[in-house]
């Protein structure tokens, strides 16, 4: 059976040398930790704690703001510091939990399940719930919503996103070599709320190690499969690895489930299983810090707060000036302008390039950007109805339908900024009566 994929795409230069042999460290903070409030998608987190409050790594410090939300907790103990605004990576200030490490990372006593499977479904959804679990690939949208659907009898997949498809990133590839027990534990958690549905491991086939490793660990279970992916860019997009694995194509006035399907990438799936069987919230998680211009590449196990300068610091700091720093993969991540900001749920990487970008040159309408669209469109004209702001034209062209994948840049002869045209045009066409 040949490896499944979805059309268009790219291939660019991957990076994952760089770090992929360096097994997981961990990292204490050294100094104040800072936990915005806003972590994920949906209403903000409240806190319950004051200044001046000690509290234990391990304790809830914000609770959710709904349904659509998720709660915070300590990854040291400490001292509340302050409960103010502070910058986050994508530049806005957001209300955030400031605790002063006193470096004894004195815990509460965790409960851990001795029998995960006399677990009901309500259970197990709370567990998650209660312990923070986010879409950690970057997206942070909560977990228990994800696994509550309308009509949870008709999800037929659960989908592991174990692509990794953005260049450098190898944070994912380490958890797979390092925890995939617990990796297939987490999705055995999963398995038992939806009772007619397959777990499916979409691992891209530039991961031989972990597909073999991840066979080996369900050659057992009749529910489990591991699906190798070709290697290309977004293979790891939620409707892209969709459309691999099941063949279901998916629109942008539809969810996962509409497909019958649900995906959680690696990190989140292991945090499902600390959740569950360990009875740990989400503390900790690995990021990769990498790039030319870092001293020592490697992957990271980072305690949420930890300043990004201190992942870098761990990394061996630069070794020359960066071009460019980027939070997260070198497609879909965004330039930092500081690194005195926090490590959030979300945060899988740091990039610093030591590279000069061409500058940008007139379209010479060659329709590369046409061909790599995973989603079938034409970007080039959504730059030129964006001049234009003709946003009645973009609407019509299914701009909403993007899903942002940046393939279009990426092969863009003349280095047009086109996502940024896309952009405006969804905010325009959002804002259209």
């Amino acid at each position: 059976m040949g490896l499944k994929t979805f059309k268009g795409g790219v291939h660019p230069y991957e990076g994952k040398e760089l770090a992929k042999d360096q097994p997981i460290k961990e990292v204490l903070p050294k100094g104040d930790l800072v936990y915005p409030v806003s972590q994920h998608i949906g209403a903000p987190a409240n806190p319950i704690v004051a200044k001046g409050d000690t509290v234990l790594r391990g304790q809830k410090i914000a609770e959710a703001g709904g349904f659509v939300s998720s709660p915070i907790y300590a990854s040291v103990s400490g001292t509340v510091k302050a409960i103010e605004p502070r910058r986050v990576a994508v530049g806005d200030m957001v209300n955030s939990i400031v605790i002063e490490n006193d470096g004894e990372y004195k815990e509460v006593e965790f409960t851990p399940c001795e029998d995960v499977t006399a677990l009901s479904k309500e259970e197990i959804i709370n567990k998650v719930k209660e312990a923070g679990v986010v879409g950690m690939g970057g997206a942070g949208f909560p977990t228990h919503v994800k696994l509550s659907p309308k009509e949870p009898e008709k999800i037929e997949y659960i989908i592991a996103n174990c692509a990794e498809c953005e260049p450098y990133l190898t944070a994912d590839y380490r958890r797979m070599l390092e925890n995939p027990e617990e990796l297939v534990a987490g999705m055995k958690i999963i398995l038992q709320i939806f009772d007619k549905a397959k777990g499916v491991f979409g691992v891209e086939n530039n991961k031989p190690d972990c597909i073999a490793k991840l066979q080996e660990l369900t050659k057992d279970e009749p529910r489990m499969e591991v699906c190798p992916l070709q290697t290309k860019y977004p293979q790891g997009g939620e409707r892209q690895l969709i459309y691999a694995v099941t063949g279901r194509a998916i629109n942008s006035k539809m969810l996962p489930a509409d497909a019958g399907c649900i995906v959680d990438n690696v990190e989140t799936i292991i945090a499902i299983y600390n959740a569950v069987k360990l009875g740990k919230p989400v503390m900790n998680r690995v990021s990769t810090i990498t790039g030319d211009a870092v001293a020592n590449p490697g992957n990271f196990l980072y305690y949420i707060g930890t300043n990004y300068a201190e992942l870098v610091e761990a990394a061996g700091g630069f070794k020359v000036q960066p071009e460019k720093i980027i939070s997260g993969g070198p497609m879909m991540g965004f330039p930092l302008s500081t690194l005195e900001v926090p490590m959030m749920k979300g945060s899988n990487g740091i990039i610093a390039i030591d590279t000069d970008e061409t500058k940008e040159q007139p379209c010479i309408k060659c329709g590369r950007c046409v061909d790599v669209c995973p989603m079938e469109l034409s970007p080039l004209y959504f730059v030129k109805y964006a001049k234009e702001e003709n946003w009645q034209a973009m609407k019509d062209m299914s701009v909403m339908d993007c899903v942002e994948c940046r393939c279009c840049q990426y092969i863009c002869s003349s280095k047009i900024p086109i996502i940024n045209s896309i952009k405006a045009g969804k905010n325009a066409v959002r804002g259209m009566k």
